[in-house]
C-alpha cells in the first residue's frame, strides 16, 4: 500500500470533511430517501433516484478519505529543524534569474495542491525540481515555455 505524505493542515481538512460528511451529509440522504419512499412508486420517484445516487457518491468519498488518512504520513514541518533545505511542507520563496519575478510555495501532498493559494503537489514539476536543494541554490525548471532558472530565496518551516 503506498503511503501518502501529508501536511497537519491537509490532513485536518480531510478529517473536517470526513465529519462533515459522516455527521451531516449522511442523517440528511438517509432523512431524504426515507421521506421520497413514502412519496410511493420507486421506479418512477425521481427525488429517490437523485438521492440514492448522491448517497453513493458520499459513501465513496469517505472510502476515499478513510483509505487516504489511513495512508497519510503526516509531516509537520514546524517540528523539523531548519537547515535551508527544501523538503516537504516548506515554503519556498524563489526568483526567476531573468526577470527578478519572486513567488512563494508551500510544497504539499497531491490532495492538499491549490495553485491559488500557493500550494504545490510534491510530485509536480517545480517542486522536484526545489526539494532536496537549498536557500542559494539556482535550479533549473522544464516548462511549457522552455527551461526557466529559479534562485531558491527563502525556506520557511511554517
Amino acid at each position: 500500500m503506498n503511503k501518502y505524505p501529508m501536511t497537519i493542515q491537509g490532513a485536518r481538512a480531510l478529517e473536517e470533511e470526513l465529519a462533515h460528511l459522516t455527521k451531516v451529509r449522511r442523517p440528511a440522504l438517509s432523512q431524504a430517501i426515507a421521506e421520497a419512499r413514502e412519496l410511493g412508486d420507486l421506479k418512477e420517484n425521481a427525488e429517490y433516484h437523485a438521492a440514492r445516487e448522491e448517497q453513493g457518491m458520499v459513501e465513496a468519498r469517505v472510502r476515499d478519505i478513510e483509505g487516504r488518512l489511513q495512508n497519510a504520513v503526516i509531516i509537520d514541518v514546524t517540528t523539523i529543524a531548519h537547515t535551508g533545505k527544501v523538503i516537504f511542507g516548506t515554503t519556498v520563496e524563489i526568483a526567476n534569474v531573468e526577470t527578478d519575478e519572486s513567488v512563494t510555495y508551500q510544497i504539499v501532498g497531491e490532495d492538499e495542491a491549490d495553485i491559488k493559494q500557493g500550494k504545490i503537489s510534491v510530485g509536480s514539476p517545480i517542486a522536484r525540481a526545489l526539494v532536496g536543494k537549498n536557500e542559494g541554490d539556482v535550479v533549473g525548471v522544464n516548462t511549457p515555455s522552455g527551461l526557466v532558472e529559479y534562485e531558491i530565496v527563502e525556506v520557511r518551516h511554517v
